[in-house]
């Protein structure tokens, strides 16, 4: 074990020496964990395992020391860790007061690369409960301080919510009553802990520490220029949280925010919060200096997986997604036979409205096959600007944590090089934004795009088709019917707003790749097909396909392949008894809900 910088009473443990049997991934950096006022890290209690398996961890345990101090301490064995890997980002978690120790290191080293991940900061304190229960500590008699409603709320209520959470989620009443036991019982001890540490003079210099530290940092908020992401719980019992992040979204120049609406003040001890799902998804794990959404992604750990297809139940419930394949002599089978199992392959598809198809089809696919389809999807799924003008800044998180990355030559380079699955709709905003009367089409560019690079690493293409837009809604308003409204053009200005460039080079219909919003009404649903089509093999014929023409055939083959997928599934529908939603209903009625509902004959 390295041995950390010792400044007097604050010192580093790892919770991860005893017991830590996963595998790390290599390269991985360091995460300094900021305790909040407990000073004892009892908020890594439900994530370090998984945060082990991605980053080097250490935690601060923090006694009877300055504020200043605790800032030198830091700063010290941050520098220590830069000197011992200087390609690597040094990770600050910090909590309330933590968050103000990782904003004071920030400020006073610009020209190191850090990484901040702050929960519920403690830079609103002059704006919150505490600054009165500081006051109101001073008259109340030990050991009755930790009875105060504030206090005790504060320092309880998480466990509180992990029982509700452990009765919420679908258990059996005999095990909801040993959750509820071993919480009751785990809540009895935890108390007993906190008489322990907590004394009323430890609390009321800690609340001084916490008014010392929000003061200093907030004098200084202008000189951090660290990666900064911000999580905000809706119902933090002491701090204006969700306030505090607005302001410092709009303070720090590279930050940003994720809310937890339905969360307290002790976000990390809450049942049903990932910290590691919350970073992978904000697209803020690194190696090195620049994110690399190739090589720095992290596979989907199978409760990763549950959440997303729980996330898409809804839907999955509405349109029964039906999935084909075809096996290399051309037949079409249910399910996924005819799909390879070993990459390079890219996947070459036409984008139903707003992109819909696709969750349904990588969730879908993972789950099944294990296979991860990495998506090459538009620049403004990754904009942090763009997160602002989403009701929900998470709203595009699930698409990081299935390994989608920006569209660029670099990223489809990588991707095939490392033998994935690469999932590509070449038709792009333009396809997935349509307007009326343009459902199926595609807007592909004349250029042959991916062949040449397909061939290039012996890649597998699979022309695919998915159709079923047109039975869950109509649209009512699409970009041209929008153009005409007033003041519509500053949204749109908005909304494109330092939007990266794509297809510069291509002329008509297929260069506007621009986002818009699109209004439609919704209709009794129907049903989703996907069908993938039979591969062409690359292999063999590298030479070949670096000229011109016969690259230029081989994609208009691919583009034709994919629109017969999109002509036949459109007629095989119609001989589905169980399109509509109603029939498939009275099916799993009759046989059971989770009965595998027939479909049309291949």
């Amino acid at each position: 074990m390295t041995r950390r910088p010792d400044g007097g009473p604050a010192r580093w443990f790892s919770p991860c020496e005893c017991g830590f049997a996963g595998q790390r991934v290599p390269g991985a950096p360091t995460l300094l964990y900021l305790p909040g006022i407990d000073g004892v890290g009892f908020g890594l209690i439900r994530h370090h395992e998984m945060l082990a398996m991605m980053f080097s961890v250490w935690c601060l345990h923090i006694h009877r020391t300055s504020f200043e101090r605790l800032v030198e301490h830091v700063e010290m064995t941050v520098r220590s860790e830069v000197s011992g890997a200087p390609g690597r980002p040094v990770y600050l978690l910090g909590e309330s007061l933590g968050a103000c120790i990782a904003l004071a290191v920030a400020a006073r080293n610009r020209d190191i690369d850090l990484v901040l991940i702050l929960v519920n900061p403690g830079t609103s304190y002059h704006r919150s409960q505490l600054q009165s229960l500081s006051g109101f500590l001073d008259f109340v008699p030990e050991p009755f301080h930790l009875s105060t409603p504030g206090f005790l709320n504060f320092l309880t209520g998480n466990m509180m919510k992990m029982t509700s959470t452990f009765i919420g989620h679908g258990i059996y009443l005999e095990e909801g009553g040993q959750a509820l036991s071993e919480t009751v019982t785990s809540l009895r001890l935890y108390l007993q802990l906190l008489f322990d540490i907590f004394p009323r003079e430890t609390i009321v210099w800690k609340l001084e520490m916490l008014r010392t530290a929000s003061s200093f940092v907030n004098s200084r908020l202008h000189a951090v220029k660290a990666q900064t992401l911000v999580l905000a719980s809706g119902y933090d019992e002491l701090l204006p949280s969700n306030e505090e992040a607005q302001r410092l979204w709009g303070m720090l120049e590279n930050c940003r925010i994720r809310h937890f609406r339905d969360k307290g003040h002790t976000l990390l001890m809450e049942g049903g919060f990932d910290l590691v799902t919350t970073i992978k998804g904000a697209g803020y794990y690194r190696r090195s200096r620049q994110t690399d959404f190739v090589s720095d992604y992290l596979p989907l750990t199978p409760n990763e997986l549950e959440k997303v297809i729980d996330s898409l139940g809804i839907l999955n419930f509405a349109t029964d997604p039906v999935i084909l394949s075809t096996l290399p002599d051309g037949k079409i089978v249910r399910g996924l036979a005819g799909l390879p199992r070993e990459g390079p392959v890219v996947l070459v598809g036409c984008h139903m409205l707003m992109g819909i198809d696709s969750l349904p089809m990588v969730a879908g696919v993972l789950r099944s096959t294990g296979i991860n389809f990495r998506g090459l999807a538009h620049p403004f799924l990754f904009d942090k600007k763009s997160e602002r003008l989403m009701p929900d800044s998470s709203l595009f998180d699930v698409y990081r944590i299935l390994g989608a990355v920006p569209v660029t030559s670099l990223n489809f380079y990588k991707l095939l090089s490392e033998k994935h699955f690469v999932l590509l709709y070449p038709g792009g905003a333009r396809e997935a934004l349509h307007r009326k009367g343009e459902e199926y089409k595609l807007f592909w560019p004349e250029q042959p795009e991916f062949v040449r690079m397909a061939s290039r690493f012996k890649a597998t293409i699979i022309p695919f088709g998915v159709v079923g837009e047109d039975d869950i809604c109509d649209i009512q308003l699409d970009s041209n019917d929008l153009m005409k409204l007033p003041f519509y053009d500053i949204i749109y200005k908005e909304l494109n707003k330092d939007s990266v460039k794509l297809r510069e080079d291509t002329l008509g219909k297929v260069k506007d790749q621009a986002v818009h919003p699109i209004l439609v009404s919704p209709k009794v649903p129907g049903r989703f097909y996907f069908i993938f089509g039979k591969p062409i093999e690359t292999r063999g014929r590298e030479k070949e396909l670096r000229g011109k023409e016969s690259a230029q055939h081989l994609y208009l083959h691919v583009k034709s392949e994919a629109e017969s997928y999109i002509k036949y599934l459109k007629e095989k529908r119609e001989e589905d008894p169980y399109r509509s939603i109603l029939s498939r209903l009275l099916y799993q009625a009759v046989n059971g809900r989770n009965a595998e509902i027939p479909t049309f004959e291949p």
